[in-house]
């Protein structure tokens, strides 16, 4: 199926992609607040992001058959409310105990949303604009970063990340309304037989590509998902800060995702992921030598281009290298992101347990090497066929 793309169509899904991502980021936005407000340590805070992070994994690929049938209109409509039910659950939750498993439930919605999204954006238009189209749904997730993890963070230092989690719940009701208002009934993928999706996992190429999003993800979520208690423990940053550091991170994420989104089609997926793998990497060879706030603002600002500007350039090389397997090799994607989040937060999660924070960079940056080798090997692979 290919149409011209319905006007607000494409800006509805960017909009719920936005709505996802802050809901996923806002832990890490308010492990401090969470933290003092449950009793619990960082460390123990941040293992809401790596339990949630293996759901998400494994929900991707298992949900994508689910509904493979759905209409996507109805399916992403639904997926926002059970998100918004999810979020305004888990802000009257009274322990962490009983946050946790809420938790866990709510960000099913992530791992349907964000593959299905994708997918549903390469069928609204010509398999020219294919890889924009991805991209562009894909700065979702960057305005995330730029808006929704700072305000989340500013709301929950001031208010509580109570009032953060409600506001989530809120906006993820409006974002069910844009949905269901402008995109167009009747958009119903192809299910994947068995015969494709054993085509997916046995794929080398496209197998590997998703091995590179998960090392890029662990490489980067040791230090990500403890932004808030390093910063905090290293530099002494208060809550306003912290604000203003997510923004300035979120704002270049911003602009890296515009810039892959403008020009992946002329220069193509795979340099755009080493460009953006290596833009991280350079961040976290940096970080141990950024001795003030300042510095390490600085540092950041490479960091923060790549970091969802890979993901996004991941999504668009995979449907372009197979599009009719796009369904199943993005959902598989998605799970290689949530998989890198599990094991970057768990092994942060454990250094920063252990006194051990300034190793953090370190491992993150071994990690992300191996994806950038990776992919390049890929490549190689594919030119030499």
């Amino acid at each position: 199926m290919s149409r011209p793309a319905p006007r607000g169509a494409l800006w509805a899904l960017l909009a719920g992609n936005f709505v996802i991502g802050t809901g996923v980021m806002v832990v890490p936005g308010t492990l401090n607040e969470i933290s003092t407000s449950l009793a619990v340590t960082a460390a123990t805070a941040g293992q809401l992001i790596t339990a949630a992070a293996i759901v998400m994994c494994l929900g991707a690929p298992l949900l994508a058959a689910l509904v493979a049938g759905w209409d996507r209109r109805q399916l992403l409509a639904l997926t926002l409310l059970w998100y918004a039910a999810g979020h305004a659950l888990s802000s009257l939750m009274p322990s962490f105990a009983a946050l946790l498993p809420v938790r866990m439930l709510t960000v099913i919605a992530p791992a349907i949303f964000t593959p299905q999204a994708a997918a549903c954006a390469g069928m609204l238009v010509p398999p020219e604009h294919r890889g924009r189209a991805v991209t562009f749904v894909f700065l979702g997730w960057s305005m995330a970063s730029v808006l929704g993890l700072p305000i989340g963070a500013l709301i929950g230092g001031h208010l509580g990340w109570r009032m953060a989690f409600m506001a989530i719940a809120m906006l993820s009701i409006v974002s069910a309304a844009s949905i269901w208002l402008t995109l167009p009934p009747g958009i119903r993928p192809a299910a994947l037989t068995a015969a494709a999706w054993s085509r997916v996992l046995r794929s080398p190429v496209l197998m590997g590509i998703v091995s590179v999003t998960a090392l890029q993800g662990s490489g980067q979520f040791v230090l990500f998902s403890y932004f808030g208690p390093v910063l905090k423990q290293s530099f002494g940053a208060d809550a306003n800060t912290l604000s203003l550091m997510w923004a300035l991170f979120g704002a270049f994420g911003l602009i890296g995702n515009m810039v892959v989104s403008r020009y992946i089609d002329r220069v193509g997926a795979g340099r755009m992921v080493l460009l953006t793998s290596s833009l991280i990497a350079l961040s976290l060879l940096l970080w141990p030598f950024a001795s003030t706030l300042a510095w390490l603002a600085v540092v950041i600002v490479p960091w923060g281009i790549g970091c969802f500007a890979t993901n996004s350039a991941q999504q668009a090389r995979l449907v372009g290298l197979a599009p009719a397997l796009a369904p199943g090799s993005v959902a598989l994607n998605s799970s290689g992101i949530y998989i890198g989040q599990a094991v970057g937060a768990a092994l942060g999660g454990w250094l920063l347990a252990n006194d051990a924070a300034p190793w953090m960079s370190r491992v993150g940056l071994a990690l992300l090497l191996l994806a950038i080798g990776l992919s390049v090997a890929i490549d190689r692979s594919r030119r030499a066929a």
